[in-house]
């Protein structure tokens, strides 16, 4: 074993070393000293490789992934013949599904959930050692990779981000300059000013919510840091808070901004009949204005400009319509984070395609997010963020023995709005439209009652 470990290592060295000289740009600046850096790649195809020296692995790697469109358009049968190209004895095996929250969490009752999976979002930290297998420690491995306190367990590293993602706003360039949208809004007002000038002028759809896929809805969450502009926002200051969601407080902010565009009907007629793969083509078409999505979707919903004989430049991605005494903000942080059943009997083979996928098979620079190594720079998709000085705000790491707390509070005190499923997100809409006999403050305030319980449920303190 010894052995095959030190053939696997010198492999790997030679390989790194040899794509580093080939295909490697040098590194850019990053727009702020602390925000995630990102390697280019010139193509849409992992990289593949020659095989210096066969290794002892063998064997069928399953791997779970929500991205059922790569599955179907061939691109995850390109990464798993890269890796296969390296390791001839090895087959990866992709498993996809649409609703991928929903069904691992189901399969985690069992030891049956693959080999490399993405973690669900409400899985709390005190339980990665009872589903994962522990990667490396947090000083070790935080050298290397972005975000790396996001899937963390007493100093242990049980998930990696596999993409990060800066906040903000999907919208159509074209739909803008038809409506009449001078500039880009930088309030909430100016944004709901925006909304009604496409309503107006357009027949696109202002708001497009995607409500009846239920996760797009979570989407607004990730919004913390980008109106705080605080990087303690999320981990260090709400989880010792009474009241998150009371007025004027971030949460409130976020959620004060969908719910008064569907109020004024600047959002689907019937977002029950909305659909997600759709809506990649309808934004593409000049169909939908603007999206709460985080900055993954981008090459998405330009690639279907492309498949529509548009052109993929009029997506373009915004901030968040918040400012601080003129000053805006953006959220990056980690997307699903990738890790490996403990229960898997393919250890060894797990940890090499984990790091493989992670550090040479351009994943994440391919689908325009922020790759998890520190190495180089930002994908071009962040370039307006850079020209308009937007800061981004990369989460604090919890207190020592806090990891997840955010999650387990919101899990204790069931309100939903991180879990994944948008069920919360979903009443302020069903409010908004007045189908529910529930105003906006009365659901601010029921979170507020369940936290604060929750808290108190959890012992933690003020």
């Amino acid at each position: 074993m010894k052995t095959n470990l030190y053939k696997l290592i010198v492999v790997l060295m030679i390989f790194s070393i040899a794509l580093a000289a080939c295909t490697t740009p040098e590194p850019a600046a990053a727009p702020e000293a602390d925000a995630p850096a990102a390697a280019e790649s010139d193509a849409a195809e992992a990289p593949a490789a020659e095989v210096v020296e066969e290794v002892a692995l063998s064997g069928t790697l399953t791997v779970l992934s929500n991205r059922t469109d790569l599955d179907e358009d061939g691109t995850l049968a390109q990464y798993s013949d890269a890796f296969s190209a390296l390791y001839p004895g090895v087959t990866v095996e992709w498993e996809t599904m649409t609703d991928y929250v929903g069904e691992v969490e189901t399969r985690m009752n069992t030891t049956e959930y693959g080999d490399v999976l993405l973690l669900p979002p409400a899985l709390v930290a005190e339980k990665f050692p009872q589903f994962l297998t522990p990667l490396g420690s947090v000083d070790d491995l935080g050298e290397k990779y972005n975000f790396i306190h996001e899937a963390t367990f007493e100093g242990t590293v049980y998930g990696i981000a596999v993409v990060g993602n800066g906040q903000g706003l999907l919208y159509n360039k074209e739909v803008f300059e038809a409506a009449g949208i001078a500039e880009i809004p930088n309030t909430p007002e100016a944004f709901q000013a925006a909304l009604a000038l496409i309503k107006e002028n357009t027949d696109a759809i202002p708001l497009y919510t995607n409500y009846a896929a239920g996760w797009p809805l979570t989407q607004w969450d990730s919004q913390l840091g980008s109106v705080s502009g605080n990087p303690d926002t999320k981990n260090l200051d709400i989880p010792h808070m009474d009241a998150p969601f009371a007025a004027g407080e971030v949460e409130y902010t976020i959620y004060k901004v969908l719910y008064d565009a569907v109020a004024e009907g600047y959002t689907e007629e019937d977002p029950t009949t909305t659909d997600w793969e759709t809506s990649k083509t309808m934004i593409a078409n000049g169909e939908i204005g603007v999206m709460a999505l985080g900055s993954w979707a981008i090459s998405q919903m330009q690639a279907a400009a492309e498949s529509v004989g548009n052109d993929p430049s009029i997506i373009g991605y915004m901030p968040f319509p918040t400012n601080i005494d003129g000053n805006q903000y953006a959220s990056a942080g980690g997307d699903y984070k990738i890790g490996i059943n403990v229960n898997s009997e393919n250890q060894e083979i797990a940890q090499v395609f984990l790091t493989w996928f992670l550090d040479e098979s351009n994943f994440a620079y391919d689908q325009g997010g922020i790759p998890p190594l520190k190495s180089a720079a930002l994908p071009s998709n962040y370039d307006a963020f850079a020209e308009a000085g937007v800061e981004w705000i990369v989460d604090t790491a919890a207190n020592p023995g806090e990891e997840g707390l955010y999650n387990s509070i919101d899990n204790e005190a069931e309100v939903g709005f991180s879990n994944g499923s948008g069920l919360w997100q979903s009443r302020i809409v069903d409010a908004a439209k007045g189908q529910s006999g529930e105003t906006f403050e009365d659901i601010m305030n029921e979170a507020n009652t369940r936290w604060a319980e929750a808290r108190v449920s959890l012992g933690v303190t003020p």
